[in-house]
């Protein structure tokens, strides 16, 4: 994961923040609102690192993020070189605190994310 005092302007300093997390984060934890690309909505991002893994939190208020805001998302706290994925557990491992957030997941422990080739993914050129 990116150095997070990179997004130190999208932070959220308030005293809620404090209330819940004890602080209002460092260079790998955080809450942070994020402008959407095209909408005057704000995405809710909560990042932390723990256990092994990087973790991103996306939330709306009224919907789930769609893939254009997970991929603006992932650029923002990921660096170019790092793959993180989003997971579907079985449904018996669900945990749902808020119905409009999507996760990313990256093992920050030396793991790589094994891929299909890209050519199971697609034809057409890299993006």
């Amino acid at each position: 994961m990116r150095n997070l005092h990179e997004l130190d302007r999208f932070r959220r300093c308030d005293q809620g923040v404090i209330d819940l997390y004890g602080s209002i984060g460092d260079h790998e934890t955080g809450m942070f609102d994020i402008p959407n690309l095209n909408t005057r909505m704000f995405l809710l991002v909560v990042a932390s690192a723990g256990l092994g893994w990087d973790h991103v939190s996306v939330s709306l208020r009224n919907r789930c993020p769609n893939w254009e805001e997970m991929e603006h998302v992932k650029r923002l706290f990921f660096r170019d070189d790092e793959t993180a994925m989003q997971l579907h557990v079985p449904p018996a491992d669900h945990r749902c605190l808020h119905p409009y957030t999507l996760h990313l997941w990256r093992p920050n422990d030396g793991r790589e994310i094994p891929r299909p080739p890209n050519e199971l993914v697609g034809t057409g050129k890299a993006a």
